[in-house]
């Protein structure tokens, strides 16, 4: 049984430090905005500005912060490809 105390923590992490660094890294499935910006040789404020106009890739906000799900990356990636400078934009 619980002490008054001990009602509502939160249990500790247990193992040794050597244990917990050889845990597999979290495999991050979106990209920060500065991440993104230097993938595309594009600015961060040039995002924003795509963002306030509707451009882009879909993004999702959590709080103040920005992230691009990699999905959506690679499906505006995909769907900016052209074959000939003469392609117009539908």
């Amino acid at each position: 049984m619980l002490t008054t105390s001990q009602r509502g923590r939160v249990p500790r992490t247990t193992g040794s430090p050597a244990a917990l660094a050889s845990r597999e890294p979290v495999k991050r499935e979106v990209l920060r905005a500065d991440e993104l910006a230097l993938r595309w040789g594009v600015s961060e404020r040039t995002l924003e500005r795509w963002r306030n106009e509707g451009r882009g890739p879909k993004y999702m906000k959590l709080g103040s912060r920005i992230g691009y799900p990699l999905t959506a990356v690679f499906e505006f990636e995909r769907a900016a490809g052209r074959i000939s400078t003469s392609e117009r934009d539908e």
